[in-house]
């Protein structure tokens, strides 16, 4: 848990000892409760925004713009180099080097302008719960990034030290825990847990016939478009 609070969020956890495969297996199976913890946050926040009467939409980027910043934006910068990855022209070779060099092309752009938009227009528009539950799912996300037998697009970075860990079981006790939660918010509840989940299985899907398997950058970009998916199911 203490891995997984220091690698998704900028509190200063100190982690002892070497970070290993098993180490990184069991902070991926954690993230979902970070990403709990975040909804929290953002939650509460929300709900500060609003009492004071601040516009929802003007609420909703500040909201986004604090979970860019609680979150270091690796999100959002995996998000932005794969969709440019993903955009490019070339053997796989050619993407990774794209999403490794850092700039934003303009698939990264306007992938970031519309996620982040509807992100933003989207979280005053629902209640805290689907906040808490949106951003929780971003994180479960993760888990099916590292499904075992998902192999890593480079052999070094995050992706090589993270892909492969998780068992199925792991996986479909998160995914199951939030189906039966979400029928809380009645049919659109499992809808939208079910959409997230199937936008991160087609992504994880086509970034390993793109890129030759996952990266970090992948982790990223599945964590911000199943956030995105329940919001809009939910909103």
């Amino acid at each position: 848990m203490l891995l997984a609070l220091s690698w998704l969020t900028i509190l200063p956890v100190r982690v002892r000892g070497e970070v290993d495969t098993a180490a990184a297996r069991r902070a991926i199976a954690c993230a979902p409760i970070v990403g709990a913890l975040l909804g929290l946050l953002a939650a509460a926040v929300l709900f500060g925004l609003s009492y004071v009467g601040m516009p929802s939409l003007l609420a909703g980027f500040l909201v986004v713009g604090l979970l860019a910043l609680a979150t270091r934006g690796m999100h959002l910068d995996g998000l932005a180099d794969t969709a440019d990855g993903l955009g490019c022209y070339g053997p796989p070779e050619r993407a990774l080097q794209v999403m490794k060099d850092g700039g934003a092309g303009p698939f990264a752009v306007v992938t970031l302008i519309v996620v982040l938009g509807a992100q933003a227009a989207a979280f005053p528009a629902v209640p805290w719960e689907a906040v808490v539950l949106a951003l929780t799912a971003g994180r479960a996300a993760f888990g099916i990034c590292c499904l075992r037998g998902v192999p890593a697009a480079r052999p070094e970075g995050l992706g090589a030290l993270v892909a492969g860990t998780q068992p199925v079981w792991t996986v479909a006790a998160w995914w199951l825990g939030l189906l039966g939660v979400s029928a809380y918010f009645g049919v659109r509840g499992p809808l939208a847990i079910v959409l997230a989940f199937a936008v991160t299985a087609f992504l994880v899907q086509h970034t390993r016939k793109r890129f030759g398997g996952i990266t970090g950058d992948v982790l990223g970009a599945a964590a911000e478009l199943s956030t995105l998916a329940v919001l809009v199911v939910l909103s």
